[in-house]
């Protein structure tokens, strides 16, 4: 069975960084695409980061060359390292994976299994 469990969420300084997990269990994670995506208060969850099966990255724009997302194969666990947080980086963050390979990346419908959200509450 494909799980995801997200963790690392918490309360920042703006300017800070945390680093986010998503220990994924029932598969490999270096076999399909991880997607990391956010939901703030009051708005749309939107596609933050993305990692395919292959390594190319991907990034929205307000989070390119603050936000790394990599991952750790011998944990089987996927990253978001998030620096010079900000207070609109506050929202749940959640992990995804596409085991089909053929969705669009940062699209939330090309992902069908889901972690549980990690809160990120970064104050200015």
């Amino acid at each position: 069975e494909v799980q995801l469990q997200a963790s690392g969420g918490g309360l920042v300084q703006a300017g800070g960084s945390l680093r986010l997990s998503c220990a994924a269990s029932g598969f490999t994670i270096d076999d399909y695409n991880i997607g990391w995506f956010r939901q703030a208060p009051g708005k749309e969850r939107e596609g933050v980061s993305c990692i395919r099966s292959d390594g190319d990255t991907y990034y929205t724009d307000s989070v390119k060359g603050r936000f790394t997302i990599f991952r750790d194969a011998a944990k089987n666990t996927g990253h978001l390292q998030m620096d010079a947080l900000k207070a609109e980086d506050t929202a749940v963050y959640y992990c995804a994976t596409d085991t089909t390979l053929h969705g669009e990346l940062m699209a939330q419908s090309s992902y069908e299994y889901w972690g549980q959200g990690t809160l990120v509450t970064v104050s200015s």
